[in-house]
């Protein structure tokens, strides 16, 4: 049967498992199941249990529920209020006022958790009644809660960076150390676009008073332990003192030591932050089983070589490749999460990457970035939904205000071509 057939067989059916509201790893089991029946002579009761097994014995991959598990305790604490507290006195006579707290709240939280719903939920929860008592354009606190939420893909720890390297075989410390610089960038060009509407808009907000050096150092030392957490966690694997895995249980310790510290720790916060973090690793482990059996699948009826080759005989200069990527990923983050996507597409993206003589530490940050501006797509972008039901605007209003952001990011994405080293000089330092 030719590729072409395979591929439509394979398309549709992982579609329609997905449009009928199966799982996403259930669905790409039962779409593997499929292929491997009737395009493969080979016995798939056995290859699935093998492949399956060698999938969730990754030593790399014990670093995710840890990981995990740290940012849902820190979800649980008093987080949000202490940012904010922290943050207003330095950030309040900016151009844009107090708007930069979103920006840099979120850029702070994303350091600590790699999440990016819990990102916008921890944030959003304490700035957004804070915000609308000051009279800020609803607009704008939406607009910039959707895409600086989206942060938590990229700085370190990124739970979509690990499952990127697992996929790929590439050091997850090398990629955590790549995303600091274009993270900090992108929060930055953030940052940038609040200014200058706060310059061009003449927004006066309530806010705008003087704050004694005293009150500045208060804020320093309500942020303190956060940077503390942060350093220690970044800081081990950058030095080589530990490893992802390792300094994701230094997270962990540390964040129970904050949480204890802030009066937030309690058995009921403990219970409920191990049960989410459970939850979260087995819905991941579940779609990475299912998206590598898809791909042994894939590759016994020779897919992956069919459409390298395709790909290939259009003769795509490495620019060129990287625009139909990023529209590619774009127009797939419409339907599925960023997890998904990832590792559905990595058996056959990774070797036209390779061919094309990209670094793969290098595009996956520029993978995050995509994935990133994803998440905050409609009709299935879950930045959208989080701000959706914490605000009760409907999803166009949401979609609109996203705007801005998203095209910062399409920026972003042309600044990382143009300068790679952005992303490479610290890993080629370690």
């Amino acid at each position: 049967m030719g590729e072409g057939v395979l591929i439509v067989i394979f398309v549709l059916s992982l579609f329609l498992l997905l449009g009928s509201g199966v799982w996403v790893g259930a669905s790409l089991l039962v779409c593997a199941w499929i292929g491997m029946e009737l395009f493969t002579n080979r016995p798939t009761g056995d290859s699935m249990a093998m492949i399956l097994w060698s999938a969730q014995s990754s030593w790399t991959l014990t670093a995710l529920p840890m990981f995990i598990w740290m940012g849902e305790i820190l979800f649980r604490s008093r987080l949000s209020e202490v940012l904010f507290q922290g943050l207003t006195p330095w950030l309040a006579r900016l151009p844009g006022g107090l708007l930069h707290t979103n920006v840099a709240g979120c850029a702070i939280f994303a350091a600590i958790s790699g999440s990016s719903a819990a990102t916008v939920a921890t944030v959003g929860k304490m700035s957004i009644p804070e915000l609308r008592q000051r009279q800020y354009p609803e607009r704008m606190i939406v607009g910039t809660l959707a895409g600086a939420g989206t942060l938590g893909l990229l700085i370190p720890p990124s739970i979509s960076l690990i499952i990127y390297g697992v996929s790929v075989n590439e050091s997850i410390a090398k990629l955590f150390i790549a995303g600091i610089l274009p993270g900090i960038c992108l929060a930055v060009m953030f940052m940038t676009y609040v200014a200058l509407w706060g310059i061009l808009s003449k927004h006066q907000s309530a806010e705008m008073v003087v704050y004694s050096l005293r009150q500045r150092l208060r804020g320093l030392r309500d942020l303190a332990p956060v940077m503390i957490l942060i350093l220690g966690v970044i800081g081990s694997i950058y030095t080589g003192v530990a490893t992802a895995t390792e300094a994701a249980v230094l997270g962990v310790v540390g964040s129970l030591g904050l949480s204890a510290l802030q009066g937030s720790l309690t058995w009921t916060t403990f219970r409920e932050s191990l049960f989410g973090a459970v939850r979260t690793s087995s819905m991941i482990a579940f779609i990475l089983a299912g998206s590598t059996f898809l791909s042994l699948a894939m590759g016994f009826t020779g897919i992956p070589r069919a459409l390298a080759e395709g790909i290939g005989g259009l003769d795509l200069t490495p620019l060129q490749l990287i625009a139909m990527l990023t529209v590619f990923y774009i127009i797939l983050g419409m339907f599925l999460d960023g997890i998904s996507s990832i590792v559905l597409t990595m058996a056959v993206i990774e070797p036209l990457v390779r061919q094309a003589g990209f670094d793969m530490v290098w595009f996956g940050v520029y993978l995050m970035v995509v994935v990133e501006m994803a998440q905050i797509t409609p009709p299935i972008g879950f930045n959208l939904f989080v701000l959706q039901g914490m605000t009760g605007h409907d999803m166009g209003f949401i979609s609109k205000a996203s705007v801005p952001m998203f095209l910062i990011m399409c920026l972003a994405i042309v600044g990382l071509v143009w300068w790679p080293d952005v992303a490479l000089i610290l890993p080629r330092n370690m």
